[in-house]
């Protein structure tokens, strides 16, 4: 096997910080180059565990997939674990699991990504696989027809033939959006998955798939300067691709409430969920929601769980957030909804319940928050943010830094969101909360219990 090497263009190189070099806070290092075929990079040294993580972002989710392809996005992904130039089917899995890792990827609204969480020392083996897979991979008819298969059968275990199926993450996006590319059925249509050409998926590869619509993270245990020579060895001459203009999905302003409900029979209570279009990301009132929902609803000290639960028992339990059951409010780039979810009782109304969740919204849309609430809520989303990175080994950090390079070419950003929360002032969480609290920027969504046969 053959590889050329390259130079490399080092656009941006932000500074390498040991932990905890800002006040109050953890600086996590970042270095950030990018390819000459388009390829963004981005290094993270911890030597907290000896074990990396490497991630491969494609800036392609299902919120831009064709039309008349519902799921194709999604279906894709099952591809990418097809085979290769010099990995048959299903060896890429093999080669990490028989290294000691583990493996996955996912679909979300505007990227699909592969990671792998292994020992350190086999960062190398990773990083040649993967671009394996980005360099060329195995499209035929018979993989294609495996996994259109495989992926409709997903969508009946995990949507159609679950209880609460979809609930909200799903249900909610169709139901309040307007625009096509955000309110479409991005799991799959079952006659849109059949339609699926090898053509398409041929095509889809191609344009997408390539070094300049990708974002490849690297954090853990690692020299930085030996893994940027093996990326330089293995990845800098892949062919970039010619990337077709973005679609327009922006979201009109909602200027009237939506009702929706869907009868489910493999339920027996009834479930309820709000959703609000969420500020547009980078604004001081994207950094605002964040707190009006540590305020309103995360942990057993939320506004809505002392009303609706503790106060009220009108549910055992009140989720929600932004971006719910897909990732958080800071791995999206396109519009987005701040929820609020629950299963209820029977006895109690879906009208009883969004009433008291009214009253909360109310006071915080006229009562200015406190000093000590407000400090509260940043304790809380600081804890969070700390959380997130810390998940499954610490993808979620290589996550958040993907998603920064992917989407504002600045991974570097994941040291300041501390200090944008600390901007948002009482008046601000006011002026957000009328904004985006109100009805008619709102859709509600109920699920009904309904006995089979009915």
């Amino acid at each position: 096997m053959k590889h050329t090497l390259l130079a490399l263009a080092v656009v941006t190189t932000s500074v390498t910080l040991p932990a905890q070099t800002r006040p109050g806070g953890v600086t996590v290092p970042v270095e950030y180059h990018k390819l000459d075929n388009g390829l963004k990079v981005v290094l993270s040294r911890d030597t907290s565990s000896p074990t990396a993580v490497v991630g491969v972002y494609f800036n392609i989710g299902f919120r831009i997939e064709p039309k008349d392809r519902t799921g194709f996005a999604h279906l894709f992904e099952h591809m990418m674990f097809q085979g290769s130039q010099h990995l048959g089917k299903n060896a890429f899995i093999g080669l990490v699991e028989s290294n000691g890792g583990i493996l996955n990827g996912s679909t979300r609204f505007d990227f699909t990504n592969y990671f792998e969480i292994v020992p350190s020392h086999t960062v190398e083996t990773i990083l040649w696989g993967e671009a394996d897979r980005m360099r060329g991979l195995s499209i035929t008819q018979e993989n294609l027809t495996n996994q259109q298969g495989v992926v409709k059968n997903e969508v009946k275990v995990n949507v159609l033939n679950q209880p609460y199926g979809g609930f909200p993450w799903l249900d909610l996006p169709q139901a309040a959006n307007t625009n096509w590319y955000n309110a479409h059925n991005f799991y799959g249509d079952l006659a849109d998955l059949d339609a699926a050409t090898l053509g398409d998926v041929q095509q889809f590869f191609k344009t997408y798939y390539a070094p300049n619509n990708a974002v490849l993270v690297v954090t853990g245990d690692i020299d930085t300067a030996q893994t940027l020579g093996w990326i330089r060895k293995y990845f800098a001459d892949i062919p970039s691709s010619k990337l077709p203009p973005q679609p327009d999905i922006d979201e009109p302003r909602q200027e009237k409430e939506k009702r929706t409900n869907r009868d489910d029979p493999l339920v027996n209570r009834p479930a309820l969920a709000l959703g609000y279009h969420h500020p547009k990301r980078e604004t001081p009132e994207f950094y605002a929601m964040g707190l009006i929902d540590q305020l309103m609803v995360q942990g057993e000290d939320s506004r809505l769980h002392g009303s609706l639960v503790q106060k009220r028992g009108l549910t055992g339990a009140v989720s929600g957030g932004a971006n719910p059951g897909l990732g958080n409010m800071f791995d999206i780039k396109g519009p987005t909804l701040w929820s609020v979810y629950l299963i209820h009782d029977v006895g109690k109304s879906a009208d009883e319940i969004v009433k008291a969740i009214d009253e909360e919204i109310s006071r915080l849309q006229n009562t200015a928050v406190t000093k000590e609430e407000l400090e509260l809520a940043l304790v809380k989303r600081r804890s969070q943010l700390y959380s997130e990175q810390e998940e499954f080994v610490r993808f979620g950090r290589a996550n958040l830094l993907a998603s920064y390079a992917l989407f504002d070419d600045d991974p570097g950003k994941i040291n300041r969101l501390e200090d944008e929360f600390r901007k948002v002032t009482p008046a601000l969480i006011q002026k957000t909360a009328r904004e985006y609290l109100r009805p008619t920027n709102r859709t509600v969504l109920t699920i009904t219990p309904k006995a089979k046969g009915n």
